[in-house]
């Protein structure tokens, strides 16, 4: 099994926030409790993402390639693994 992207792993705690978020607010809109499986749920939070995933993603780029202790991966096209 190939090991997850570390930036990724990185990212997940800001995307469950943001799920978190999206949720409670759609909640607050409609004036009821709503899921996280709502479709205008995931459709908000993709536009989030979309809209703020390229700052984050070279925010903790960044934040890894600082920590000379963590294992990049390149993608499948690499071949390798390499220490930063």
């Amino acid at each position: 099994m190939t090991p997850l992207d570390p930036v990724v792993l990185k990212e997940m705690p800001l995307i469950r926030k943001i799920i978190c978020d999206e949720t409670w607010f759609e909640g607050e809109r409609r004036g009821c409790p709503v899921s996280s499986d709502d479709p205008v749920v995931r459709d908000n939070v993709c536009q989030v993402i979309f809209r703020v995933g390229a700052e984050m993603r070279r925010s903790f780029k960044a934040d890894i390639s600082a920590d000379s202790r963590v294992v990049t991966w390149s993608g499948p096209e690499s071949g390798d693994d390499q220490v930063a």
